[in-house]
């Protein structure tokens, strides 16, 4: 799935109708660690949430490591019990404080503390923070340490399809909300990567709509798509120079 955002130096929030209005930067969830250094509440909210959200690029990465499922799953667990505990960020950068990067170095260097990390894991397992029960069977499948890619490329592939998955997930909670799940479930079957997707005809005639009217629907749904993907990827970054850096990459790792 792909797509290429207008370029604005902000992030922008609109509803499903296409209006937009500005939403500070300085709101997003990874500035807010970065500039409270982990010590506030909202900081340590904030980055909950993203440990939340982003915990299957650092599982991921841990099976192309040769962990077995259940290992992985606790030392990811370790891994964010410890992140969460600590709360200090003292040795990161701001100018280079992309969570993406962070996360990816500061899991290195747990795992590299064989006694911390065993730490961690006894932790991880008395204290489940994210929720892996999500992990779904065709996942496991998916990680297996055979994989031909290195866990960094893997980490990465998985990265981008994560920050996907949470924009569409944040696109259909707006047009749920706004009673249009049909219209949502259709609009989603024109993205790219869509196997066997309908025409905006064919769109037409099951939600009884002109084609025109459709077309229209679909420029909005997308326009709107762009703008939670540019959202999502500036809650990982640290200033608004590298949201467009951060949006090149992953959509050169989707398309590798």
């Amino acid at each position: 799935m792909s797509a290429a955002p207008h370029k604005v130096t902000s992030t922008t929030a609109t509803d499903p109708s296409g209006q937009q209005g500005g939403v500070a930067f300085t709101t997003t969830h990874w500035s807010v660690v970065l500039d409270a250094q982990g010590e506030s509440p909202a900081a340590q909210e904030a980055l909950e949430k993203l440990c939340r959200t982003y915990w299957r690029p650092i599982f991921a990465f841990l099976r192309r490591q040769g962990f077995r499922p259940e290992e992985a799953e606790d030392i990811t667990q370790g891994f964010f019990a410890q992140l969460l505990e600590r709360r200090k960020f003292s040795a990161l950068r701001k100018e280079k404080g992309r969570l993406r990067s962070f996360l990816l170095g500061a899991l290195k260097y747990f795992l590299a503390d064989e006694q911390r990390r065993a730490m961690a894991i006894k932790r991880g397992k008395g204290q489940r923070l994210i929720s892996l029960e999500e992990l779904r069977a065709d996942e496991r499948i998916d990680m297996e340490p055979s994989d031909p890619m290195t866990a960094e490329m893997i980490y990465e592939r998985r990265w981008a399809l994560t920050v996907l998955e949470q924009v569409l997930s944040r696109l259909k909670d707006e047009y749920v909300g706004a009673g249009n799940a049909a219209l949502f479930d259709s609009l989603k079957e024109l993205l790219p990567d869509e196997p066997g997707s309908p025409s905006q005809a064919e769109i037409a005639t099951q939600l009884g709509m002109t084609e025109n009217a459709v077309r229209q629907a679909f420029y909005r749904f997308r326009q709107r798509y762009q703008a939670l993907l540019r959202e999502e990827i500036a809650n990982t970054v640290a200033t608004p120079g590298d949201i467009e850096d951060e949006l090149r990459h992953l959509i050169a790792v989707i398309e590798a």
